[in-house]
């Protein structure tokens, strides 16, 4: 037999095992999805909330306010100094005048700011930026303080100090459940493996008498292990679609009331194939370590 002969063999066989005893073998793939599709659910939540976040948040804005003797001329300067920024996104300039108009019309104080003998506003611009960051727009916000004829630049970056202090330690969290659960379904694997191995313990002994390496005796075991996690997988890949499936019109219904454009988003082709590859490296782990020390101790005797 061929050495491609030899692993569809192996995998047949490994397949054969899985499903030797079908309800034992279903409720260790629903295990195994389960336990990977927690965290890969909140992983995907994470990314769909960080979406919303960012259509609710405002975009980010500094106030730039100049010095009461800033000239026309000053402002032609420092208004084609934004432009020339490519972190700026939009620039509005709005004259003291103006702005003092706007005050008396939203405070209802026309009179008052009539009888004012001087305008006490100065000319200012609001920029919007293109970064999201904190630490961008902090760095922004300073230069633009240090150009001629700015008395403040004023910028409220709580907001984005906030919404990324809670994305960090939602990804914190995810990572740690992620982390606790992989040993978990190691452990699954292992003990699965262990008592394969068991069943077919005289199997290896004769093996080895006829002198079988080690590798030989742990392939089927490595693939039946790979084969498990795959499979584990693509349950939890089916978890999280069809809880997808079924949360997208309450969703929708939710994102009409409060006239927002966002759509669910499932896993991307890339986060799929990663959690594929990541459930069938563990499912290797489990069995590689428990052949590993089946073989130990047989090799200790």
């Amino acid at each position: 037999m061929s050495m491609a002969g030899q692993h569809f063999w192996i995998v047949k066989q490994a397949l054969h095992r899985l499903f030797s005893s079908p309800l034992s073998g279903l409720l260790n793939l629903m295990v195994i999805g389960i336990a990977l599709s927690l965290p890969t659910g909140l992983y995907v939540l994470l990314q769909n909330g960080q979406e919303v976040l960012e259509q609710l948040s405002a975009s980010p804005q500094i106030s730039l306010f100049l010095s009461m003797d800033a000239t026309d001329a000053d402002v032609v300067k420092i208004r084609e100094q934004l432009k020339k920024n490519t972190q700026i996104e939009k620039v509005e300039f709005i004259p003291r005048k103006t702005a003092l108009e706007t005050l008396g019309k939203r405070t209802g104080l026309n009179d008052v700011i009539t009888a004012l003998e001087s305008n006490p506003l100065p000319d200012a611009f609001i920029i919007t930026a293109r970064a999201q960051n904190a630490k961008s727009l902090d760095e922004l916000r300073a230069r633009l303080q240090s150009l001629s004829k700015v008395d403040l630049a004023q910028l409220d970056s709580s907001w984005a100090y906030k919404l990324e202090a809670m994305l960090a330690f939602a990804r914190i969290a995810i990572m740690t459940l992620a982390g606790l659960l992989s040993i978990g379904l190691i452990a699954i694997t292992f003990n699965t493996i262990r008592l394969q191995i068991l069943t077919h313990q005289n199997e290896i002994q004769v093996s080895k008498l006829i002198g079988a390496t080690h590798a030989f005796i742990r392939r089927p075991f490595v693939y039946f292990g790979a084969i498990q996690g795959l499979l584990g997988g693509i349950t939890a890949w089916l978890i999280i679609y069809a809880s997808l499936y079924f949360l997208k019109q309450p969703l929708a219904t939710l994102a009409q009331l409060y006239a927002s454009q966002f759509n669910l988003q499932a896993l991307s082709l890339n986060d799929s194939l990663l959690l594929l590859l990541f459930s069938t490296y563990l499912g290797w782990v489990g069995s590689w370590l428990s052949v590993a020390l089946y073989l130990g101790k047989v090799e200790s005797r």
